[in-house]
C-alpha cells in the first residue's frame, strides 16, 4: 500500500536526520572508502574505487582486509602498476572469496587500455555521453564491457564487471559512483565531473533492500534493477539533486552505530 502524505513526510525527515547523522568523518575508517581515499591521482583513486567495490560484498572487515591486499600487491601505487603490466607475473591467489588474481588481471589489463585511449576514467566516460544517458551507470557498465572485453582477448568477467545488465541491480557498480561523483566534501570524493549527483542511483543489496521494504518504500521483493530504479525515484522526490545521501540512512538502520563505528550523540 503506497505511503500517505504524512507517512511520506514523516519518513523523509526520518531519512534526511539520519543521513545527516551517518555521513560523517567517522564513516570512512570502517568502509571500503577509505582506500581510494589515501590517493590524489585520479587514476589512483578510480582503479582502487573500482577494485574495492569489485569485491565489497560479505563481511566488511575481510572486505577491508583483503582491499588491503590488493594495494599491497600494487606496492600502494595503482597507476603505476597498471601501466607497467606487473601484474602479469602474478600467481593465481586467492584475493577475496571467489574472486582471484584472474579476476584481478582481467581488471587491470582493463584499466590499462583504457587510460591509454582516453587517460582516466571520467574522460572515457564523458567521451561515450554516460552523463547524457537515460541511466548512466548500465550505460557505462555496457561500454566498459567492450574495453574490458577487448583487453582480454574478447572475455568477459561477471566477477569484475555484471553481464546480466537487463535485470542487474548493480549494487557494487553504483557504489563506486557514489565515491567518485557525489561531492558535498564529507565522506565521498566528487573527482568525477561527467555525471551528476543527481543521476546517481542507490546501491542496492540485501540489507539495504530489507530495509527499503520494511519502511514501506517499495513492496516488489526482488532485488533487481526495477528495484533499484523504483527507489531512486522515490528518494528523489525526497532530494533530487542528491538521492543516493539517502545510502548512509539506508544501509546505517538496523547495522547499528558500533559497527559503522560512529557515536552515538
Amino acid at each position: 500500500m503506497p505511503l500517505t502524505e504524512k507517512e511520506f513526510g514523516w519518513l523523509h525527515e526520518f531519512l534526511d536526520r539520519e543521513a545527516a547523522r551517518i555521513n560523517h568523518p567517522d564513516f570512512i575508517f570502517n568502509d571500503p572508502v577509505q582506500f581510494p581515499r589515501r590517493f590524489e591521482r585520479l587514476q589512483d583513486i578510480e582503479i582502487v574505487s573500482f577494485l574495492s567495490a569489485a569485491i565489497a560484498w560479505g563481511k566488511r572487515k575481510m572486505i577491508c582486509d583483503n582491499c588491503e591486499k590488493m594495494l599491497r600487491i600494487m606496492e600502494n601505487n595503482p597507476y603505476d602498476y597498471v601501466m607497467e603490466e606487473a601484474y602479469e607475473d602474478l600467481p593465481d591467489i586467492n584475493i577475496h572469496r571467489t574472486f582471484f588474481a584472474r579476476n584481478f588481471k582481467y581488471m587491470l589489463r582493463g584499466f590499462r587500455t583504457l587510460y591509454i585511449k582516453h587517460g582516466s576514467m571520467n574522460a572515457f566516460a564523458a567521451s561515450i555521453g554516460a552523463g547524457k544517458h537515460e541511466t548512466p551507470s548500465w550505460y557505462l557498465v555496457e561500454k566498459l564491457q567492450d574495453v574490458f572485453s577487448e583487453a582480454n582477448g574478447g572475455a568477459t568477467d561477471s566477477q569484475c564487471l555484471p553481464t546480466q545488465l537487463r535485470n542487474t541491480a548493480l549494487k557494487r557498480i553504483n557504489m563506486a559512483l557514489r565515491w567518485l561523483v557525489r561531492n558535498d566534501g564529507i565522506v565521498d570524493m566528487g573527482v568525477w565531473d561527467c555525471i551528476k549527483p543527481s543521476q546517481l542511483y542507490i546501491p542496492l543489496d540485501v540489507h539495504v533492500g530489507n530495509t527499503v521494504r520494511a519502511l514501506g518504500l517499495i513492496e516488489r521483493k526482488a532485488n533487481d534493477k526495477r528495484t533499484v530504479l523504483e527507489v531512486t525515484e522515490i528518494l528523489r522526490r525526497m532530494n533530487a539533486d542528491d538521492p543516493v545521501i539517502y545510502d548512509f540512512a539506508l544501509f546505517g538502520i538496523g547495522i547499528g552505530d558500533k559497527y559503522l563505528g560512529l557515536k552515538v550523540e
